[in-house]
């Protein structure tokens, strides 16, 4: 894999892991806080007898109305601005007039461009009171995801992420989705390199100061398959089992990482009262 650096790097996909400056994680500090207010905002919002196409209309009116875009309006023919994926849906729901039941679980994806750059971040809800078996998968799903940044300094691996992920989820008797990973971000929505949740120590690309990208692992209460509906957008748990993901944007610094998406006002985790 080669590093390229950011002021000179095509504006594509090239296949190159870019190596942002300070002015870089300026740019991402913005995005990836406006991200996080939009979640914040509506998190109060997610209760039963609430549809997800409001949800989605309430997010796009806060991006609009703060300056920014929501990356996902357009993109590949989406027609909306936030992923909504209740219980079994693994990734991609797309947002429509279904009204929230009691004990759903739903994760809201949503990423916003602000002065073009990217922020983008996951979170999960519930509308109502979740059931033991929900919380539980919620609470596995946030701490492999924590696991996974503590996993990221210079030197280190993308297989050392995704090995603190695996082994942490699988001994808590949960599995892991290998068909989606996180991905390299900043100018780009989708950049190098890949984040794979599952991995060997050691192996994968290395983490240099300057990198961006996101981790965000599904993890299933049941087996890791997963299926695309016929929408094209929408993956489920193969034996409906069900899933949750968390998601964070985030730099490499010179002795760790920043977390550019992390919630202002500590609602990291909105379902814990």
């Amino acid at each position: 894999m080669n590093y390229t650096d950011a002021t000179d790097a095509p504006t594509l996909r090239d296949g190159a892991i870019k190596i942002h400056s300070a002015s870089g994680f300026e740019g991402m500090r913005k995005a990836g806080r406006l991200a996080a207010e939009c979640l914040d905002h509506l998190a109060p919002l997610v209760q039963p007898g609430v549809t997800t196409g409001a949800l989605d209309d309430a997010a796009r009116t806060f991006i609009l109305d703060h300056g920014a875009l929501p990356a996902t309006l357009g993109y590949r023919g989406y027609k909306h601005s936030l992923c909504t994926s209740i219980n079994h849906v693994v990734c991609h729901g797309i947002p429509g007039d279904k009204p929230l039941k009691d004990s759903d679980t739903l994760n809201i994806d949503v990423t916003v461009i602000v002065d073009g750059w990217h922020g983008d971040t996951s979170r999960m809800y519930a509308a109502g009171e979740p059931n033991r078996r929900a919380e539980r998968l919620m609470g596995i799903t946030y701490d492999a995801l924590m696991l996974g940044i503590a996993a990221v300094k210079p030197g280190n691996t993308t297989g050392d992420i995704g090995h603190a992920i695996q082994k942490f989820a699988e001994g808590e008797r949960c599995s892991v989705v290998e068909d989606f990973c996180g991905h390299g971000l900043g100018k780009l929505f989708h950049d190098s390199p890949n984040i794979l949740h599952y991995g060997r120590p050691g192996q994968g690309e290395e983490l240099r100061e300057g990198m961006l990208f996101t981790i965000e692992p599904m993890i299933n209460l049941g087996r890791a398959g997963v299926k695309v509906l016929s929408d094209g957008w929408t993956a489920v748990t193969r034996d409906r089992k069900l899933t949750a993901q968390f998601e964070h944007s985030l730099g490499v610094t010179k002795d760790g990482c920043e977390i550019f998406t992390a919630s202002p006002t500590g609602l990291h985790r909105p379902y814990a009262a």
